[in-house]
């Protein structure tokens, strides 16, 4: 962010001595998309922050044509040079109100409305001060990508000069490819995108988003991971909507294309977004206990619950793409297990063995993946949590484990036993539409918003449904 500009008249000057032509706002539709709007700098003045820029909110998703006027309100604060725009634009992230005849309010449908209402939710009811979230931001990065929906062709075709199946290219072949799950923290030359992954921590940080590291992950076709340091969950917010922002423009810059789609690639590890968290209270941890099972404290045992009897109905937010449950499924290290345990990527819930500090303790929710509105998702993470310390559901006084085994190799009848997530978008909708009272919790969801999400993504969830599928071409033309 740039330093010292919190007024009109700084924005102004920055401006002026920067020689900034154009100021640009980014807004975010229901599905978790970036749009935008720019105007000229020196179109920016006080009547921009108090009355705010106008629009259709119906294109956002939000609205009926009939009540669409919105307005959007930027954030001075937000502000940023743009980093992928030719002539020289400023950026800012805001707030979109609906149109009273009194006087414009908050829209509590807007996604970061929604996430400021949860944190102020958590604060009002006394549980916490803060809410500490990490995400862990999984991609791939492909040389290029073709994709056809019409009626006479449903394909798509990668091209990535690193995947095992171009060992026997002809084509600019070094014989540096990189087999089949064997990308973990591969290095140079197979790591072709380690500059590109330096290029974009580099403008993370640039934007105020500290890094933790970046490696190449275990998809050998291009599949990346840049971690952050856990920051407040409205900051993270927005800082996942940047950090998606960055990478996929940076990939294009390099002459590549990124994508966070869970599962891009049939039989190659699919791309989640594992989220850690923490609560503090007055500065102080409430996640650890010396004592506890994984050095976790009762509080975090309750959170861990309000995650797993919420699970099912969670995952329509976290997990909200047909595509999701390509991912969720066993042997890739996705987790597909309503449970927790130490060091256990196949369990949903995994407390890292190496989190020791008090100010570190903290467990990671596994199943999420970027295709989700962030806001949504990280509100929603936050609601169930707070359900489980409310109504003191303790994780370890349900079969929710510790799972301390791969729960990828247990017998049909071990499975059985054991809770599972969704195995479809339209599943997880079913569950949502039985269980969201938690989320309404102080009014943070409201039924409105619920209602609509269930229905937007029915409606997706039936348009792919209704798709052949070349898949099913080779399993059953010839019958």
């Amino acid at each position: 962010m740039i330093n010292n500009v919190t007024t009109v008249a700084q924005v102004q000057d920055y401006c002026k001595q920067h020689n900034i032509a154009m100021i640009d706002f980014k807004m975010i539709d229901i599905d978790g998309r970036w749009r935008h709007i720019t105007i000229p700098s020196h179109n920016f003045t006080q009547d921009t922050v108090v009355y705010g820029i106008g629009f259709d909110g119906s294109n956002y998703g939000f609205r009926a044509v009939e009540k669409s006027d919105m307005v959007f309100i930027p954030d001075i604060q937000s502000a940023q040079v743009e980093p992928f725009a030719q002539v020289p634009t400023l950026t800012m992230l805001g707030d979109v109100c609906s149109i009273e005849l009194s006087a414009n309010k908050p829209f509590d449908q807007y996604p970061k409305n929604v996430a400021l209402s949860a944190e102020r939710y958590m604060q009002e009811q006394g549980i916490a001060d803060e809410y500490l979230i990490g995400p862990e931001f999984e991609f791939h990065v492909f040389d290029n990508v073709k994709y056809q929906v019409t009626p006479n062709r449903v394909a798509f075709e990668i091209g990535v000069s690193q995947a095992e199946w171009n060992g026997g290219s002809e084509d600019n072949n070094n014989g540096y490819q990189i087999p089949l799950k064997g990308g973990y923290h591969i290095c140079l030359p197979q790591d072709v995108n380690n500059d590109l992954r330096s290029d974009i921590c580099i403008r993370m940080e640039e934007w105020g988003i500290p890094v933790k590291y970046h490696h190449h992950e275990v998809g050998g076709p291009g599949q990346l991971e840049i971690e952050v340091e856990l920051g407040k969950m409205s900051f993270m917010a927005d800082a996942t909507m940047i950090i998606k922002y960055l990478i996929k423009n940076c990939a294009v810059e390099y002459g590549k294309t990124a994508t966070f789609l869970p599962k891009p690639l049939y039989g190659e590890a699919g791309n989640g977004m594992h989220v850690h968290m923490l609560l503090k209270k007055n500065g102080q941890p409430l996640f650890y206990d010396q004592s506890g099972y994984g050095q976790l404290s009762q509080t975090a045992m309750y959170f861990m619950g309000g995650l797993l009897s919420h699970a099912a109905s969670l995952c329509a937010f976290t997990n909200p793409s047909t595509n999701s449950y390509k991912r969720l499924v066993p042997g890739f290290e996705a987790p597909v297990t309503i449970g927790y345990a130490m060091s256990n990527r196949s369990a949903v819930i995994r407390i890292p063995a190496y989190a020791k500090l008090p100010n570190h303790k903290r467990f990671e929710l596994r199943n999420p993946d970027a295709t989700c509105n962030p806001y949504y998702a990280y509100s929603a993470i936050l609601m169930a949590g707070l359900d489980g310390i409310k109504n003191r559901i303790d994780a370890s006084k349900y079969a929710w484990g510790p799972f301390d085994f791969n729960l990828f190799n247990l017998t049909e009848e071990e499975k059985s036993k054991i809770g599972h997530l969704p195995t479809s978008l339209n599943e997880s909708l079913d569950a949502l539409s039985k269980d969201n009272e938690y989320l309404q919790q102080g009014g943070v969801f409201s039924k409105t918003l619920i209602e609509l999400w269930i229905a937007r993504k029915r409606k997706e969830a039936q348009k792919i449904n209704q798709i052949p599928n070349p898949a099913e071409f080779a399993q059953y033309y010839d019958l």
